[in-house]
């Protein structure tokens, strides 16, 4: 891999986005200076090969950001995939090779872990809650519950757990929440407010009781959210909908409760944890020969 761009726009990321994420994270680290313990302890000039290995296992993703990391501080740098973004990995693969100047490899790399060991937990624990649910037919989708300024890159992460995007911003779909019913008046007002004002976007109405859930169906809601709702309750929703609508469970979700949730014939589970809990999976850099 002699650059990542081709590699992130076939993953859908933008990837001058990915780079002005990229920069911002570098200059952060060296905060308008330098590199001090590199500087001091790697002769310059000094050429080696470095290994990305994860020490546990998960689902990997973010690898050609991490290789931007390493290309914006060196663009000599050549990197060798091993594993791609998806994979499930397990403690002591190598996931990417770094070869080049040993002093841009070391002083990028905090920046590339930052990065991979984020979205890999992101894509670890979106794989094990899409496994949970494994043949009900239901998927999991996340939310706008995203660390800001990455959220395309946590998406990211989602898909290359096996889970689905919800809207990536409030103009690409509407979704109708508690406090909006209450500013228009009522489900149907609030419905028929939004389709007034964009008629084409995908609309979502999000349901408290299943008298909402009858209104936003009289309506012509084609996807329901149903908040807080125990599984005697989503069995019910399932039923009223009938086919009508598309649903989706929200709130007091958990891997131990997935599986009963998804087999009451809802259509998604919005996982808000996905993106705001998921611990980092544990991958490290080795500089294994240096000449």
């Amino acid at each position: 891999m002699t650059e990542a761009d081709p590699i992130l726009s076939a993953a859908g990321l933008d990837p001058g986005a990915v780079r002005s994420i990229v920069l911002a994270a570098l200059a952060e680290d060296l905060a308008g200076g330098i590199d001090i313990t590199t500087a001091a302890t790697v002769p310059l000039g000094e050429h080696g090969r470095a290994d990305l290995v994860a020490r546990a296992p998960g689902v990997v993703a973010g690898l050609p950001i991490a290789a931007t990391a390493f290309l914006l501080t060196s663009p000599e740098v050549e990197l060798t995939s091993i594993a791609a973004d998806g994979d499930q990995v397990g403690p002591g693969q190598p996931l990417l090779t770094v070869s080049g100047l040993v002093g841009p490899i070391l002083t990028a790399e905090r920046t590339a872990l930052n990065l991979l060991c984020h979205l890999s937990g992101v894509a670890t624990l979106t794989r094990r809650w899409v496994d949970a649910v494994a043949g009900t037919g239901a998927s999991i989708r996340d939310t706008r519950k995203t660390l800001p300024g990455i959220r395309a890159l946590e998406k990211y992460a989602v898909r290359c757990g096996g889970g689905v995007n919800h809207r990536m911003s409030l103009s690409d779909a509407a979704l109708i929440k508690d406090n909006h019913v209450a500013a228009a008046g009522s489900v149907a007002a609030a419905f028929a407010a939004v389709r007034a004002e964009a008629p084409g976007v995908p609309l979502e109405v999000e349901c408290d009781t299943l008298d909402e859930v009858v209104e936003a169906l009289a309506a012509g809601a084609d996807l329901i959210l149903l908040d807080n709702f125990d599984v005697p309750g989503l069995v019910t929703a399932v039923r009223l909908a009938d086919g009508r609508a598309l649903l989706e469970a929200s709130g007091g979700l958990a891997l131990a409760n997935a599986r009963s949730v998804a087999e009451t014939g809802v259509d998604y589970l919005a996982v808000g944890a996905l993106t705001h809990s998921a611990p980092a999976l544990d991958i490290g850099l080795d500089l294994v020969q240096a000449s």
